[in-house]
């Protein structure tokens, strides 16, 4: 496979790293232009990174934050006011962390260097694929929630610049929500997804960047200067029941959801050692939390138990500095999608290629056909989808629960299974410790996604 690296000059702070680049930390191995074989790199070409530590740490903060942001507030009210959301948050920062570190070390052990890959090499080819899968269905149900999010954005924005009244009746086709996202979805995204390659969407991580620490400034600088028509509502002190509290974790698992990033990034580090890389995540999951618990905190404050799971939705549309922010978070998506996209098709390639038991270089003559036609439908799904379910929390809950088996499920089989092959007649405690340890992950992330899946969807379903 071809090596995995990420730049180690302005790439290093997290402001420009290739979009092309990004993308491939989730692409499958069978799609890769140079594939794995015997002889082809030196140990040593692959053993060298050229990320510094402090620049990991940008990177991973990068691949953290995003358009997860938006959620944090109402998921402080889902969970019950303040002081629940923080002792959650900070609760699930542990299993968070130590999911990073876990997949770091069965790299090393492995000497595989993408998420996909070191489930495939440590817990068996069945894992594997049910691994590949979660990550096609999950940037899916992203890119889902990234074209509601444009949809979102662009009736506030529209609303101020027809100047008429929000909601209002015998509005102009062309203003319609349907219309509007279908229409900016053809003319932008579509094109930036059919490509082979994304690499010239060169400054889509630093609009990503920007987009999200100033969203996260505005939600701040409102809460301590609010405008007279913002009134809250009901401000939660506890919990309405223990399972509002479950309720909660997807949005923090689609925030932190950085996991499947991770262990590319962990091998384009100069000295890739578990125990520096340790202190990495921590430092980065340091960053995110301050940047969600600050937009969360004071998001939850300004509107209390009223707010809208998207928290830009709860400010007027004609405040300006609020319309800024609605304009970097569309043009943050517009670019994210196609990446996102990138890597769903790319999964999905490896998967068609390997079920065809077929190499990558002896089908390139049709590769093109199929590209079109993956993109097409892949988009088309994705835009209907969008269209017909105009709530972005119930698409946050279900890839919340997915992400929840990229941080939880997979990391504890991949410790479970790691362990178990270090079985000897004598085993010493830290052995039962970290087994059992894996067995909490993997329950505890089965729990998430089994409880946020049927919250989802089958309570709709008899609703």
């Amino acid at each position: 496979m071809a090596q995995v690296s990420i730049n180690s000059d302005l790439g290093e702070w997290g402001f420009s790293t290739d979009a092309g680049e990004r993308a491939r930390l989730l692409q499958s191995p069978c799609v890769d232009s140079d594939l794995k074989s015997e002889g082809e790199a030196s140990p040593e070409s692959l053993s060298r990174g050229t990320t510094s530590t402090f620049g990991a740490i940008f990177i991973v903060v990068n691949a953290c934050l995003g358009a997860g942001l938006l959620n944090f507030p109402a998921a402080f009210s889902t969970a019950g006011g303040v002081a629940a959301g923080v002792t959650l948050q900070m609760g699930m920062l542990v299993f968070i962390i130590s999911g990073l570190v876990i997949l770091a070390y069965c790299s090393q052990a492995s000497n595989e260097r993408t998420y996909q890959e070191v489930v495939w090499a440590v817990c068996g080819k069945l894992t594997g694929v049910l691994c590949e899968v979660s990550i096609a269905i999950y940037t899916f149900g992203t890119c889902i929630a990234f074209l509601i999010i444009i949809g979102d954005q662009q009736d506030k924005i529209i609303a101020v610049l027809a100047k008429e009244p929000e909601g209002a009746g015998g509005s102009p086709w062309y203003t319609d929500r349907k219309f509007t996202i279908s229409l900016t979805a053809f003319l932008f995204i579509l094109p930036l997804s059919i490509p082979r390659e994304i690499g010239f969407q060169k400054y889509a991580s630093f609009l990503s960047v920007v987009g999200t620490w100033y969203v996260t400034a505005i939600v701040i600088i409102k809460y301590i200067w609010p405008d007279k028509e913002m009134t809250p509502g009901d401000i939660l002190t506890r919990p309405a029941s223990w399972m509002a509290v479950f309720n909660a974790m997807p949005t923090i698992c689609f925030g932190f959801q950085c996991h499947v990033s991770s262990v590319p990034i962990f091998n384009s580090m100069r000295q890739p050692e578990v125990k520096t890389w340790g202190g990495v995540v921590t430092a980065a999951m340091v960053i995110a939390l301050a940047v969600y618990m600050g937009t969360g905190i004071c998001g939850f404050l300004t509107f209390g138990a009223s707010v809208d799971p998207d928290v830009l939705l709860s400010y007027p549309s004609d405040d300006v500095a609020v319309a800024v922010a609605r304009a970097f978070i569309i043009l943050s998506v517009l670019t994210s999608y196609s990446i996102l996209h990138f890597c769903g098709r790319a999964v999905v390639e490896g998967l068609w290629l390997r079920y065809q038991e077929m190499p990558v270089e002896e089908d390139v003559g049709r590769e093109r056909r199929r590209r079109v036609l993956q993109t097409v439908v892949w988009f088309l799904l994705t835009l209907l989808l969008a269209l017909f379910i105009p709530d972005i929390g119930k698409v946050i809950s279900v890839i919340g629960g997915l992400a929840a088996c990229f941080i939880f499920v997979f990391p504890g089989l991949c410790l479970i299974q790691a362990k178990l092959s270090e079985m000897e007649e004598v085993k010493p405690a830290s052995w039962w410790a970290l087994v059992s340890y894996g067995v909490l992950l993997v329950t505890l992330g089965a729990f998430i996604f089994g409880q946020t899946t049927a919250n989802a969807v089958f309570v709709d379903l008899w609703a």
